[in-house]
């Protein structure tokens, strides 16, 4: 079971703007992050550039199967997609690399927020971009309200996801190297949930925000749908 299959290449000439945007955007995060290390001597934000490898991965997977000639079969699709959301809360995990905004000598304060930000921006483009692709297969297998509901659900789960990575510092990949330990303290916020106020706090208001975040640049990207086409 792989992702080696061949590719459209009118839906890769159609994406190559987006690769751009995105390459163009990635490169300026990574521009700003070596710039700092080299006024400063210090590897201060060096772990954005793991974290917005990390957030490119299910961008990845989701564009190889939105690429690929023939539509993929369940048999992959299904592995994919749960490798793809197992990751998936690594992209809008970014955002919260804000926390780590505080003056430090060396650089100015603005330079740390812009980079800060553009990694942000980065995570959330990643992000959309890539649940945009498993909506459209979903839709296209489901129907849309189920289209829908998958893309909701991905998000909360996903809000929660920028939770425990946040708050209890587990990674994606403790799923394999710690279960027990993970599953144990996801129960304990579902079976407490009046004593982890902060879990369920965290989680619904990243919900929103990603949510309206992400029907915002569906609605954006629909403007000829919307008949608001250029003249």
């Amino acid at each position: 079971m792989t992702l080696a299959m061949p590719l459209s290449l009118p839906a890769l000439r159609h994406r190559l703007p987006l690769l751009l945007a995105l390459g163009l955007s990635l490169t300026l995060s990574f521009a700003l992050i070596a710039v700092r290390i080299v006024l400063t001597r210090e590897p201060t934000f060096i772990f954005l550039l793991w974290n917005l490898f990390l957030a490119a991965i299910p961008f990845g997977l989701s564009a190889a199967l939105h690429l690929a000639a023939r539509p993929p079969g369940v048999r992959l699709l299904l592995p994919v997609g749960v490798v793809w959301l197992l990751f998936f809360p690594n992209a809008p995990y970014l955002v919260t690399d804000l926390f780590h905004l505080v003056p430090r000598p060396g650089v100015p304060y603005w330079y740390d927020l812009a980079l800060i930000m553009s990694c942000a921006w980065n995570g959330l483009m990643l992000a959309y971009a890539s649940l945009l692709d498993m909506h459209t297969l979903v839709r296209q297998r489901l129907g849309f309200w189920l289209g829908w509901v998958f893309a909701t659900v991905a998000l909360g789960l996903s809000a929660f996801g920028v939770y425990l990575g946040r708050f209890l510092r587990f990674n994606s990949w403790d799923i394999i190297s710690n279960p027990f330990t993970l599953f144990y303290d996801i129960l304990q916020r579902f079976l407490h949930p009046l004593h982890n106020r902060q879990a369920w706090g965290v989680t619904v208001v990243f919900w929103a925000f990603l949510l309206i975040g992400y029907a915002t640049v569906r609605l954006l990207g629909q403007r000829k749908e919307l008949g608001i086409e250029e003249q």
